[in-house]
């Protein structure tokens, strides 16, 4: 660690008891495989991944059984082999206590992998690795879970200033990111310099709170040999004081850089990524190993006999990573994550996915109920305490009135619902509860005013094309109308004529009838010995021509003056 590198402090924060001793005592351990996998396919931000297996389907341990749904989005993978028993929906872990599609696998016991091997990430192009890693599932695994071949990209510059590994690892209880770095800090840093190639990062910094001198000493081992073997001094691990949350991306990239990132932007626009250190460890193990995303390190403890980390394959139930701690008789509910930001489990079956980094069981004793909820008075402990530097106080008022466009203008979405506020109030306020209430109607009246949106364009269409076919057909009408006055315009020319007398017509008639006659008998007579004729009957011949000439001769006065 270099004592050249300047420290910043960031608004805020506060210092709960922290807990963390009882989880670290042991080194990780392989949590058994369950008789029944359960792994949701939607574990991270972004798109639901579409089912690529049916049941009855018989799967390799890697193998994906999600695609991805676009690019924001990240596959998901079997975690071991075995037969798909269903594609389902099952309860997911979310407070909410929602299902969503799940792909159901009972394992076959032989956990046989597919065929792996390395990436070759330097022959290939930025967009090829960036796919490689969305088609291997691997998304932050620092808690927002969102994709890392998205994060990947050095943005307009082409390259970055300072990468990021988050290693503090703030909230209580959890120190699933500890014991990570305590015993494999040289497959992280490994992980971390593939980042910086990608990044084309001028430097590597390792932020870790000061609580974790293990974990310091073991990154900083990892780190004088990847400088070594490098040839530079780019990676650099720092101590950073304690204090929740410095956990927070926003709130490590200041302490470690003195840059604040503005609301709307992102930390890309000022040079900087930031990385969980289990992030940098699983992209190591996609990249150089071929191993998709299939298993993470989970923290369990809180009331259980004994707190341990495991490293969980994706799809087992939390129930049985709890009854290998032996929980107290008095347990009475289980979190996923901390005590702060976590998020209370409908039932304790629910299955471990990516977000899942602590599995903390709880009770009246360890958690007791929170006291009454008393008034506002405006104390502003929340706003000292929040390290966003919000106003906690007028966002709880207008999300209270349900005036959310006013909670908006105090920039609500840039909670990061970190608790601080609400650890501080004094009146006891839920505050968080709030915010997040806000934000789900604001999102739920942005997703109704899409929908309102999309049929006001169909029913605008819809009228436009009506009157469109109106136009059509008066158009038609009108055409028809004009051809229809020209043909009685000359019907009435042609009645307008004078007419012919009966006698005219009936001789007009009569020499009509006999030319048809003359023809058709000159057509019928077909002349036959007409040659080697004699004297006396070509003299014949010639007189009966002459006779027709002259009657022909005749006729022409009354034709004329029939016409």
């Amino acid at each position: 660690m270099s004592a050249l590198q300047r420290l910043f402090k960031f608004h805020g924060g506060v210092k709960p008891a922290y807990n963390k001793e009882a989880s670290t005592g042991l080194p990780i351990a392989v949590a058994p495989t369950p008789t029944l996998l359960v792994i949701p396919l939607h574990q991270s931000i972004g798109g639901m991944p579409r089912p690529l297996v049916k049941a009855g389907d018989h799967v390799l341990k890697g193998q994906r059984i999600g695609g991805a749904d676009g690019n924001a989005s990240a596959a998901v993978h079997a975690s071991t082999s075995g037969t798909v028993v269903a594609v389902e929906m099952r309860l997911m872990p979310h407070t909410s206590g929602l299902s969503a599609l799940c792909v159901v696998v009972e394992p076959d016991g032989c956990d046989e992998w597919i065929a792996r091997q390395p990436f070759d990430f330097r022959s290939a192009s930025p967009t090829q690795t960036r796919d490689y890693l969305r088609d291997a599932g691997v998304v932050g695994l620092g808690g927002a879970v969102f994709p890392t071949h998205l994060k990947l990209n050095p943005g307009r510059q082409g390259k970055l200033d300072t990468l990021i590994l988050n290693g503090a690892e703030c909230e209580p209880f959890i120190t699933c990111d500890d014991v990570l770095m305590r015993e494999r800090a040289e497959i992280i840093l490994k992980g971390a310099a593939i980042m910086r190639e990608m990044l084309a990062a001028g430097r590597v910094l390792i932020g870790i709170e000061d609580n974790k001198p293990e974990a310091i000493a073991a990154m900083e081992v990892a780190a004088r040999a990847a400088n070594q073997a490098a040839g530079d001094e780019a990676m650099q691990v720092v101590s950073v004081p304690t204090r929740y949350p410095a956990g927070g991306a926003k709130q490590l990239i200041r302490v470690l850089t003195g840059i604040e990132v503005p609301h709307g932007k992102r930390s890309t626009d000022f040079g900087v990524q930031c990385f969980n250190v289990g992030t940098a460890y699983a992209v190591y193990e996609a990249i150089a190993l071929g191993q998709p995303l299939i298993s993470r390190i989970v923290t369990v403890a809180g009331n259980v006999g004994q707190a341990r980390n495991y490293e969980a394959l994706f799809g087992t139930p939390m129930r049985d990573l709890i009854a290998q701690c032996k929980p107290l008789p008095d347990s009475d509910r289980v979190i996923m994550g901390g005590p702060m930001m976590g998020l209370l489990m409908p039932a304790d079956d629910v299955p471990v996915v990516k977000a899942t980094n602590c599995v903390l069981v709880g009770s009246k004793r360890l958690f007791p109920p929170p006291p009454p909820e008393m008034p506002c008075i405006r104390c502003g402990e929340c706003a000292k305490a929040c390290p966003a530097d919000l106003q906690p106080f007028e966002m709880y008022w207008f999300s209270r009135a349900k005036i959310f466009g006013k909670a908006q203008e105090y920039n609500l979405f840039d909670c990061i619902e970190c608790g601080c506020c609400a650890y501080v109030c004094p009146s006891h306020i839920p505050l968080v509860d709030y915010y997040r209430f806000a934000k789900s109607e604001i999102w739920a009246r942005e997703v109704e005013k899409e929908a309102a949106d999309v049929a006001r364009e169909r029913y605008e269409f819809r009228l436009l094309r009506e009157e469109r076919e109106k136009q059509e057909k008066a158009a038609k009408l009108a055409a028809k109308t004009a051809a229809g006055r020209e043909k009685a315009a000359a019907a009435i020319a042609e009645a307008a004529k004078p007419a012919a007398t009966p006698e005219e017509d009936a001789k007009k008639a009569l020499i009509a009838a006999a030319l048809e006659r003359a023809k058709a008998q000159k057509e019928q007579v077909h002349p036959e010995n007409v040659s080697n004729l004699t004297p006396e009957q070509e003299a014949e011949v010639a007189a009966i021509e002459a006779r027709r000439a002259e009657i022909r001769e005749m006729a022409k006065p009354h034709l004329r003056q029939d016409d």
